[in-house]
C-alpha cells in the first residue's frame, strides 16, 4: 500500500497557511512578543490546536487562582479549529505558547523547516484509542486482521504505523473514513472505530460494550497536548518561557489535588462545554498527565528517546518530505530542568 497520500495531506496540513507567516519566523520577526514585553505583564497567548476542553484544566485553574499574576503574566488563550493553523500562529509571532493535539505534527512542522521546539509534554500518554465491542472485541493489534476500522482521515497514519509496528500488513484491514461518531459501531457499519477516550459523550453510546485498545499500549508511543514556542522566542526570552511553563505545572498540580473545582472552572470559562460530562472525563485527563514519570520527574516531563523513536517510525513511513528532524533541534530539556524544583511530582 503507497503511504504517499498521506504523506501529502500530512504536509499540506502542516504547511497550511504559513507562507508569510513562516517567512516571518525565519527572519526573527516577533513583533507581538516584543509588543508583550514592552509592557509591565507580560501577555501570554495560548495557542490550542483545537478548540478549548479539559486539555487547559491546569490553565484555567492557574488564571483563575491568581498564579500567572504571581509570575508577572496575564493569560490569553486563542482556541484552534479546522480552519486555523495553530503552528503558524506561533511561528509568525501572533502565539508566543502553543499547545497541539499531538507530537506528529510538532516532528512534521520541524522537519518542514518550521522553527519550532516542543519544551514539555501535557499528557504522559495519547489518548487516542480503537474501540469496539465485546461480542467483536480487538484486545491486541493482531485482532484488527480482517476488521473494518472506522477512523478520520489525519488519523490513518496512525493506523498505518501501529500496523507496522506489530507487523501487520496494511492490506489485512478494511479502512473506511468516519468522524467522531460511534454509531457506526453499534450499527455494524465498522468493527473498530478510533477517538480518544477523554471524549466520554461520544463514548456513552457503546456503554457497557465497549473494549479498548489504546494506540499507546499498541506499541506507537506518542505525547498528546505538547507545549512549543518558536527558536526565537526560546532564545530571547527563556526566562518568560520558565515562567510559563512553572505556572502549567502549579497548575496542573492543583487540578491534580482538585479535580472537580477545576472542571468548574473551566466550565465558568467556557460555558459551551457541560459540567457533567467534564467530571466523568477529569480522572482521565490527570490520569493521562500524571503517572509514574511524573512522580519521579515532575509534570510535564519527556525524554528524547521517545522523541527518537516517533521520528524514526514516522520517517520509516514515508512521512517527512525531506530528511527526518532531528531530536536536538525539535524538542528541548532546558526547561524542564529549569523549572524542576517548581513542577509538582505527583503520580
Amino acid at each position: 500500500m503507497s503511504h504517499k497520500p498521506n504523506n501529502q495531506i500530512a504536509r499540506r496540513s502542516v504547511l497550511k497557511g504559513m507562507g508569510v507567516a513562516a517567512g516571518a519566523a525565519f527572519t526573527g520577526s516577533m513583533l507581538h512578543v516584543g509588543q508583550a514585553f514592552s509592557a509591565d505583564e507580560f501577555k501570554v497567548t495560548l495557542q490550542l490546536g483545537w478548540l478549548a476542553s479539559n486539555g487547559i484544566l491546569g490553565e484555567v485553574a492557574a488564571d483563575k487562582l491568581g498564579y500567572y499574576a504571581d509570575e508577572g503574566l496575564s493569560l490569553d488563550i486563542v482556541a484552534g479549529g479546522p480552519n486555523i493553523d495553530g503552528v503558524a500562529s506561533v511561528a509568525s509571532g501572533r502565539a508566543n505558547l502553543g499547545s497541539i493535539s499531538s507530537s506528529p505534527s510538532l516532528m512534521l512542522a520541524r522537519a518542514a523547516g518550521i522553527p519550532i521546539k516542543c519544551i514539555a509534554a501535557g499528557y504522559q500518554q495519547h489518548p487516542f484509542t480503537y474501540f469496539s465491542l465485546k461480542k467483536n472485541p480487538v484486545n491486541k493489534p493482531q485482532d484488527l486482521i480482517g476488521k473494518k476500522v472506522a477512523t478520520n482521515g489525519t488519523a490513518r497514519i496512525l493506523l498505518d504505523a501501529l500496523l507496522a509496528k506489530n507487523n501487520i500488513s496494511p492490506d489485512d484491514v478494511e479502512v473506511i473514513v468516519a468522524g467522531s461518531d460511534m454509531s457506526v459501531l453499534m450499527t455494524g457499519q465498522a468493527d473498530v472505530v478510533t477517538g480518544w477516550t477523554t471524549n466520554v459523550n461520544a463514548l456513552s453510546v457503546l456503554g457497557d460494550q465497549r473494549v479498548d485498545l489504546s494506540l499507546w499500549d499498541a506499541g506507537v508511543q506518542l505525547y498528546a497536548n505538547p507545549y512549543y514556542v518558536t527558536d526565537s522566542t526560546l532564545a530571547e526570552h527563556q526566562d518568560k518561557v520558565e515562567a510559563m511553563i512553572r505556572v502549567s505545572a502549579k497548575g496542573w498540580g492543583w487540578v491534580y489535588n482538585n479535580p472537580e473545582k477545576a472542571c468548574e472552572y473551566l466550565v465558568e470559562r467556557y460555558p459551551n462545554l457541560d459540567l457533567e460530562s467534564e467530571l466523568k472525563a477529569v480522572g482521565l485527563v490527570v490520569d493521562y498527565s500524571f503517572n509514574e514519570v511524573t512522580k519521579e520527574q515532575g509534570w510535564g516531563a519527556m525524554n528524547a528517546a521517545n522523541w527518537q523513536a516517533q521520528i524514526d517510525a514516522y520517517d520509516a513511513l514515508g512521512q517527512f518530505s525531506s530528511e527526518p528532524p532531528k531530536v536536538d533541534d525539535m524538542m528541548t530539556l532546558s526547561i524542564l530542568e529549569a523549572t524542576a524544583a517548581s513542577r509538582p511530582k505527583l503520580g
